[in-house]
Order: structure tokens, then sequence, then C-alpha cells
């Protein structure tokens, strides 16, 4: 029942919260809600062996209602788990209109995560993924920025046809399917040509590609971060783009093994690619969402092309990687929310001498920006270095062409870092006050997470080596 309580009580939660007529009502319940599904996370996670529930669904097509929690769906479900308690300590006195929608959209969009993470069943899968977009759309366009409706719209195109290029796709996988399933195990096991797996592949990576996003499909990502409500990009850039990533691995690896063999160069090439035009427009950037937005971009690609090294160090480093980045690219947007409001501006050249009126502020984005860079002792460190080194094992010149990545991470990150704490007062930041109590709460707890996995990593390691293992046993 564990992981059927995952979904639900984020869902019945958000459902409650559309009935509040009180703020305070919905901000409580909404909290409340995601501290308990964080105690659930945390009981799965601490238990030893996988995490089935299975009960009738749909017979007739041949699908079940089939939830599984090995090692990776055990993290990426703790990474949902840890990031909305985050996320609603950070937005506490933050004013929305609809208050009570808002939140109910927010944990919504937290059941479909959850849902998405755990489903063992193809057609389950593609439920929760298109439950998790919906609410995303509406926060992004009732709560975003002024040009909201056209960047909501770019989206949406974008993302439904994805989805249905995926759903394309899992038809035909169905149709080949010894007895017409749905099931993981029947996916796992069907036999296709090799014609068909290459048309099955690319139905299916298109549409991971898109929510990752990798270049050049990467288009809507900028815009959507710095539009959507700051809370709901942080669930886009901390949870929703891993959808992709782990897709990847429960879907694309084990089933397509040849196609991913036959296309996985390609694929490494535009992801480095990406990695290191997003890193060159980062530097350019003056407003700090969209630096941060384009340093997601160039996180991702690294850990895109570390899945398809074909190495299980780079597939393991992602994994990793996919939990580390969650937490570090929200702790930047907590700090981007308030740089933004307590200055009233998000353009780097308008800040300055920040250290001065917000210390603590100050020293909290220094730890956020050294685990950007992946220094050595922050969590980011262990995942980046695996990812690397899988990827040099697969091709030297491919891991060099990704490594100047590092460098330019350091560019953008330290100069923005400068730019905001160091220096003289500007007259932004001349009347700023330091961050309040529940904003320090959220990004302390984010920092101490920085450390601890940083200096000991090893339960994310253990997390993984399971669907690792799994992973090369079949190829």
């Amino acid at each position: 029942m564990t992981a059927l309580l995952l979904i639900l009580i984020p869902l019945a939660a958000g459902l409650v919260s559309f009935a509040m007529k009180q703020d305070s009502a919905a901000k409580t319940i909404s909290l409340l809600a995601s501290v308990v599904t964080l105690a659930l996370a945390l009981a799965a996670v601490a238990t030893p062996s996988a995490i089935v529930y299975d009960v009738a669904w749909l017979n007739d097509l041949g699908s079940r209602f089939t939830l599984k929690m090995d090692g990776l769906s055990k993290l990426l479900a703790l990474l949902t788990a840890v990031a909305y308690p985050l996320i609603f300590v950070a937005i506490h006195r933050n004013e929305y209109k609809k208050t009570a929608s808002f939140y109910g959209l927010m944990l919504l969009a937290q059941a479909g995560l959850m849902g998405v993470f755990l489903a063992a069943d193809v057609l389950l899968f593609y439920f929760f993924w298109e439950l998790a977009l919906i609410p995303v759309y509406f926060l992004s366009s009732i709560w975003g920025g002024e040009k909201r409706i056209a960047v909501t719209f770019k989206f949406f195109v974008y993302t439904f046809l994805g989805s249905l290029l995926m759903l394309a796709g899992i038809l035909l996988v169905y149709f080949q399917t010894a007895d017409h399933s749905f099931a993981m195990k029947a996916f796992y096991e069907v036999q296709l040509s090799g014609a068909q797996q290459t048309v099955a592949f690319w139905l299916f990576f298109i549409a991971f590609a898109i929510k990752m996003p990798i270049f050049p499909l990467h288009t809507w990502q900028p815009d959507a971060y710095e539009q959507s409500p700051t809370a709901t990009t942080m669930v886009l850039s901390g949870i929703m783009v891993k959808m992709g990533l782990f897709a990847v691995v429960r879907w694309l690896l084990p089933v397509f093994p040849q196609a991913t063999v036959q296309f996985g160069n390609l694929i490494m090439i535009l992801s480095i690619i990406g990695m290191l035009y997003a890193s060159l427009i980062a530097i350019r950037q003056d407003d700090i969402k969209r630096l941060i937005a384009y340093s997601s971009i160039a996180h991702i690609g690294l850990m895109c092309a570390a899945l398809f090294s074909g190495s299980k160090s780079g597939t393991e480093g992602a994994m990793i990687q996919m939990f580390s980045h969650g937490v570090n690219v929200i702790g930047m947007w907590i700090i981007a929310d308030q740089l933004e409001q307590k200055l009233g501006t998000r353009k780097l050249s308008e800040m300055g001498g920040l250290a001065q009126k917000a210390p603590a502020m100050a020293v909290l984005l220094v730890v956020m920006a050294l685990a950007n860079i992946a220094l050595p002792l922050t969590n980011a460190f262990i995942g980046e270095f695996l990812m690397f080194s899988g990827i040099f094992q697969h091709n030297m010149w491919m891991a060099v062409a990704a490594l100047i990545s590092i460098i330019l991470a350091a560019v953008y990150t330290l100069n923005m870092v400068q730019k905001v704490i160091y220096g003289s007062l500007s007259p932004a930041s001349s009347t700023a006050v330091d961050i309040s109590g529940n904003v320090k709460l959220a990004l302390i707890i984010i920092a101490v997470m920085i450390i601890v996995f940083g200096v000991f990593p090893q339960p994310m390691i253990e997390l993984t080596r399971d669907t690792v293992a799994g992973l090369f046993v079949k190829k």
C-alpha cells in the first residue's frame, strides 16, 4: 500500500485544497500532506526489497494497475517527496490569487509525478505522464508572467506532440507482445524486428527528449522557466525534467537495446552539443532565471549522454545526478525568487554588494553555486565524476568535449555569484533585507543535503545498484 499512498495522499489533499476558502487552510493542508508523503517515501527507501502493488484495472486491454518501487523508483519518489515540503516552506509567505487552486494544482502535479516514477505498466505510465503535465499547464497559464499565454501554448504543443508520438510507440510495441499486454515484463520480453525497433525507439525517445529537454528540442524550456511562477518552475526544473531521463532508463534502454546501441552515438553528440550551446548562452545571460534555465539544459544534457554511453558507471552517475540536480536546482530557484522579491529585479547587472545587506542569503547562494559546478564534497561531485568516467570509457573525444562544459559552468556560475553578492552596493541591493525564517529553513536543509551526500554518497549508490545491474544483465 505504500506505493499507492504516495499517489493517493497528494491527490486527495489536492482535491481537498480546491474546496478550501481560507488561504491559510490550503497552505496548511498542502504542507501537511507533503510531509506525510515524505515520511512514507523515507519508509519505502528504508525497505530493502522492492515494493509492489498490483490490482486489476483494464484487464480486457491487458493492462493492470501495477506499481513497483525498485531502487530507481525509490530515488525519484524520494526526490519528489523531498522537493514538495521544501517548495511549500519556501513559498509559504508568497501571495497568489486563488491560493486554494494554486496549491491544489501543485499537489495534483505531485500525484502525477509519483505515478510516473512508480508505474510498472506502460499504459498506466502514460496515464500518469499526462496527469502530471495538465496541472503544470494551468499553473503556468494562470499564474505566470506577462508572456505566459504564448509560452504556455508552446510548451503545450511540444509536450502534446511528444505524448502522441509516445502513444503511437506504445501501441506499436503492444501489438507485438506475446499476449497483447502493457505489463513491464511483456515489454521487456517483446521481440521486434530491426525496423520495428528503430521506429518505436524514435517515437519513444522524441517524447522523452522533449521532456528533458535536449538539443534541438529544448526551445520551450527557457521561456517556460522564466514565465512560470517560481514554485512551478521548481517542479518543472527539479522534478519534471527527470521524467524524461527516468523513462529512458525504465522503458527505452531495456526495451530497445539494439536501437540504443545503433543511435547512442548520435544522441550523445546532440546532448554534448546542447551542453556546450546552453553553457555559452548562460554566460551571456543577464536574467538570473534564464541563466539557471540554460544551466539546467547543460546538466540534463550530461545526464542524457551518460545514459547512452553504455557503461555502468555512466548510467549509475546519471541516476545519482537526477536526485542531486533536483535538490540543487530547487535551491537555486529559491534564491532567484528571493532576489526578485527583495530587489525588484532579475537582472544581474542591477545587483551587487548583497553580502553587506543579506549575509545569510549570500552564504547559502555560495553553497548552491558550488554544488552547481560539482565541487568535490558537494552532492553533485560523485554523479558528475561517474558520468564523465562512463563517457570517457565510451569515447575519449566525446568526454573531452563534454568536460569543456565544466569550465563554462564555473564561468557563468561564479560570475553570477560575483555580480550578486560582491562589489559595492547597487541601488536595488541598498534596501534589501536578509531572508526570512521559512526561506532560510528551506535553504539550510538543502545546504545540509548538499554537504551530507557530498561527503557520504553511498546511500544513493546503493539505491541505484539493482537497477543498473538489471540493465546490464539484459544486455
